[in-house]
C-alpha cells in the first residue's frame, strides 16, 4: 500500500520495502491523528493569543513598561488631571440633568475600562461639555419639571414647587439607560468594523457642531450664574421680564468673582506654561468658596442654591430600567456616534504626534465598553476632553497609567471626603463650565479661516451652527450630516472643467485659464473634469466637453449628413440616367454598378472627410479626455463616452483617453487607451 498524502514526508519504518504497510506506531508517534490535534491546538492557542492582546491593549504595553523613565511623570500628570476632572465632573453632570454626585462616578468607572481596552496613550476619558448636554437635553424632554410639579400657585408660573428627588432620580434613570444603548451601539459598530463611520463627520461639521453646542450649554448654565428657576415654557422674551428681577444678587457676586478669577488664572497658565510643567490648578479656587459658603452659611442667609448631600461610598451596580427604550434609541446613536467622533479625532492627533498608532474600531469597542459598564454604574455618556487631554500630556503624561492615578483621587472624594463638597455653589460649577467653554467659542474665528479657504466648508460650518441652535442637538446634528452629504453630491454635479496646456520645457500640464505659462498643444485639445464622472453628471460633463472644445459639434455634423445626403441624392439621379442609357444602348456598365452599390445610403458617413463635401476641417486633430482624477464610471458614463468618440470620430478626430494616476498632470500620452465606441 502507498503511505497516504499525509505520511508521504514521514520516514518508512522499512525503507527496502517502499510499498509496505506501514507500521502502526506511526500513527501514535507520527500519525495524522496527534499532528492534526497539536497543530490545531497550536493554532488555536495563537489565535486566542492575538486576540486576546488585540481586544485587551493593556496586556501588551503592561508588561514593557518602563517604570523607572515614565511612572513619575504619569503620577503627576494623573494628578493634575484628577484636580481638574474633580470639579468639572460635578459640573458637567448639572449639564445632563442629573445630581453632580452622578459626575463623580462617570469620572471613575468609565475611565477605568478605557484604561484596559483603549489604545490612546494621551486622551482623557470622562465628563465632557458637548455629550453632556446632548444627554441633558434627553433627560429633559423625558423627564420634565412639569411631570413632578406638586403644588402651583395659579397666578404666576413662579411659584411652582417641584419634587426634585423624584425628578432627579427620573433623570438618573434616563441618562444610565442612554448611556447603556449608546455602548452598545458603539460595541456592536466595533466588532463588525465599522470605525469608518467618524468619516461622516468632517472636521467643519464638528466645530460648528461644538460651537453650537457651547452656545446650548452657555444658556442652560445662565440660571445657576443668576441664582434663579426659570420655567421650561413661557411667553416668547417674558422669561426676562418675569425672572431677571428675581436674581439672586449673592449668587451674581459670587458667579462674577469666580469667572473674573478662573480667566485671569488662565491667562496666567497661559503665560507661564512654557516655563512650567505644571499648570496652576485653578479649580481648586473651589475649595476655598466651600470654606467661605460652609462659615457664611450662604444657604440659608442668602438663599445661595448649593450641590447639596453627596451620598458616601460607591454605588451598587443597578440594572437599567429598559421602559423607556423606545423614546432613546435615536438618541443614543447620536451620543455614540459624536462621542466616538471626538475621541478618535483627538486620539489620532496624538498617536501621531507621539509615534504610535489608534486602532479605530478598537477604540469604538472600548469607549462602547466604558459607558456599556457605565449604564449599570448609574453613569452617564463620556468621551474624552479636550482640555483635560491636553493637560494629559502637556504635564508630561506617557500612558493610561495617569488616568488610574486620576480615579484614585476621585475615589478618596467619593468615599471620604465628597461631603465637603455638599456646601459648593452651583454658580461656582456653572463658572467652571462657562470659561472652560472659551476654547469652543474661538471657533467662531473658522467663519474667517473657511471663508478664505473653502465656501463649501463654510457652509457646513454655518448650516451645522444653525440647525444645532435653533432644532436642537439630536435633529440637528441629523440636519448637518444630510447637509453635509449632499455637499458631496452637488460638488459632483458642479466640477470644474477644463482645457489643459502644458508648461513649457515640462511634463506638466495646467488649466491655461489658470496659469499664464500653460500653453495648448497645437491641434490637442486635453479636456479634464475635476470630479468622477457618473449618472448624476455624465450630460453636464458632455455639454461642458462641447462648450471647451470650441467647436460647434452638432452643427457642423448636421451639416455633414445633409451634404452627404445630397450628395447621394446626385449620385442616385447620376445613375438613373445611366440607367436608362443602358437600357437603350443594351450595355450594362457593371463598374458604374458597383460605384453606385458602394455609395448606397447606410454605407456610413466615414466615407466623406469634410474637404470632399466643401466644409472646413477643425483645427483640432486629437482629442485627450484626462481621466485621473475619475475614481469609479457607471453606464452611463460608459455610454456618454461612446457617443463623445461616435461624435468626434464624424469629425476626424482622435479621441484617447489619460488613465494614469500620477501627482499633479504627466505627460498625458502615457498609458492611453483608444475609446472603441
Amino acid at each position: 500500500l502507498q503511505l497516504p498524502s499525509y505520511l508521504s514526508d514521514l520516514p518508512h519504518p522499512n525503507p527496502a520495502l517502499p510499498h509496505a504497510d506501514p507500521d502502526p506506531r506511526l500513527f501514535s508517534t507520527l500519525g495524522r491523528p496527534p499532528d492534526v490535534k497539536g497543530a490545531l491546538q497550536i493554532c488555536s492557542q495563537s489565535k486566542a493569543k492575538s486576540l486576546l492582546f488585540r481586544f485587551i491593549p493593556i496586556l501588551v504595553w503592561i508588561p514593557k513598561y518602563p517604570y523607572k523613565d515614565w511612572l513619575l511623570n504619569d503620577i503627576i500628570s494623573g494628578l493634575s488631571v484628577g484636580i481638574m476632572q474633580l470639579p468639572q465632573s460635578m459640573a458637567y453632570a448639572l449639564l445632563a440633568g442629573v445630581p453632580p454626585a452622578f459626575g463623580l462616578y462617570t469620572a471613575f468607572y468609565p475611565v477605568l475600562i478605557y484604561f484596559t481596552f483603549g489604545t490612546s496613550r494621551h486622551v482623557s476619558i470622562g465628563t465632557f461639555a458637548v455629550l453632556s448636554v446632548m444627554i441633558g437635553t434627553v433627560t429633559e424632554r423625558l423627564a420634565p419639571d412639569g411631570d413632578f410639579v406638586i403644588s402651583s400657585d395659579n397666578s404666576t408660573n413662579a411659584t411652582l414647587v417641584i419634587d426634585i428627588a423624584a425628578r432627579d432620580l427620573m433623570r438618573v434613570k434616563v441618562a444610565t439607560l442612554l448611556t447603556f444603548f449608546s455602548g452598545v451601539y458603539q460595541i456592536v459598530l466595533g466588532l463588525i468594523k465599522f470605525g469608518f463611520v467618524v468619516t461622516y463627520l468632517s472636521d467643519p461639521l464638528v466645530r460648528g457642531y461644538t460651537t453650537a453646542a457651547a452656545i446650548h450649554v452657555l444658556i442652560s448654565q445662565l440660571k445657576y450664574v443668576f441664582g434663579i428657576n426659570i420655567p421650561r415654557y413661557n411667553g416668547p422674551l417674558s422669561l426676562i421680564y418675569v425672572t431677571l428681577p428675581l436674581t439672586n444678587i449673592a449668587t451674581l457676586v459670587i458667579s462674577i468673582i469666580v469667572m473674573v478669577t478662573l480667566y485671569a488664572l488662565k491667562l496666567l497658565n497661559d503665560y507661564i506654561k512654557s516655563k512650567s510643567p505644571l499648570p496652576i490648578p485653578i479649580e481648586l479656587l473651589e475649595v476655598r468658596t466651600i470654606v467661605v459658603s460652609a462659615n457664611c452659611n450662604l444657604t440659608g442667609k442668602y438663599g445661595v442654591d448649593v450641590v447639596g448631600s453627596i451620598p458616601k461610598g460607591l454605588q451598587a451596580p443597578v440594572l437599567p430600567e429598559f421602559e423607556m427604550s423606545s423614546s432613546i434609541i435615536g438618541d443614543a446613536f447620536a451620543v455614540a456616534i459624536v462621542g466616538y467622533g471626538i475621541t478618535i479625532s483627538l486620539g489620532k492627533i496624538f498617536g501621531l504626534k507621539h509615534g504610535y498608532q489608534v486602532d479605530s474600531n478598537q477604540e469604538l469597542i472600548a469607549l462602547g465598553l466604558s459607558n456599556f459598564v457605565g449604564g449599570f454604574f448609574q453613569c452617564f455618556g463620556v468621551s474624552c476632553s479636550m482640555s483635560r487631554s491636553l493637560v494629559q500630556e502637556s504635564t508630561g503624561g506617557q500612558t493610561q497609567l495617569a488616568s488610574v492615578v486620576s480615579c484614585i483621587l476621585i475615589l478618596v472624594v467619593i468615599l471620604e471626603i465628597g461631603s465637603l463638597f455638599s456646601a459648593l455653589p452651583k454658580a461656582v460649577l456653572a463658572s467652571i463650565i462657562i470659561i472652560n467653554l472659551q476654547g469652543m467659542f474661538k471657533q467662531f474665528r473658522d467663519i474667517c479661516h473657511f471663508w478664505k479657504t473653502n465656501k463649501v466648508d463654510l457652509m457646513i460650518w454655518v448650516v451645522t451652527l444653525l440647525s444645532t441652535v435653533l432644532l436642537g442637538m439630536d435633529i440637528g446634528l441629523a440636519a448637518s450630516v444630510g447637509f453635509a452629504l449632499l455637499t458631496v453630491i452637488f460638488q459632483t454635479q458642479l466640477p470644474t472643467y477644463s482645457i489643459l496646456g502644458q508648461v513649457p520645457m515640462t511634463d506638466i500640464y495646467r488649466d491655461i485659464t489658470k496659469f499664464d505659462t500653460a500653453k495648448e498643444i497645437s491641434g490637442i485639445k486635453i479636456f479634464q473634469s475635476t470630479a468622477t464622472i457618473y449618472f448624476a453628471n455624465a450630460e453636464l460633463y458632455e455639454e461642458a466637453l462641447k462648450k471647451k472644445m470650441g467647436i460647434d459639434v452638432a452643427v457642423l455634423i448636421t451639416k455633414k449628413k445633409k451634404r452627404i445626403l445630397k450628395l447621394e441624392k446626385k449620385q442616385k439621379k447620376m445613375a438613373k440616367k445611366e440607367k436608362k442609357a443602358e437600357k437603350k444602348q443594351k450595355v450594362k456598365n457593371r463598374s458604374i454598378s458597383v460605384n453606385m452599390d458602394m455609395e448606397q445610403p447606410g454605407s456610413g458617413p466615414e466615407k466623406h472627410t469634410l474637404e470632399s463635401l466643401g466644409l472646413q476641417k477643425p483645427n483640432v486633430h486629437s482629442l485627450i479626455l484626462d481621466f485621473s482624477p475619475v475614481n469609479f464610471v457607471d453606464s452611463v458614463c460608459i455610454k456618454i463616452i461612446k457617443n463623445v468618440s461616435r461624435h468626434t470620430k464624424a469629425l476626424q478626430l482622435v479621441t484617447s483617453l489619460q488613465l494614469s494616476h500620477t501627482e499633479g498632470h504627466q505627460d498625458p500620452y502615457t498609458h492611453i487607451h483608444n475609446i472603441q465606441a
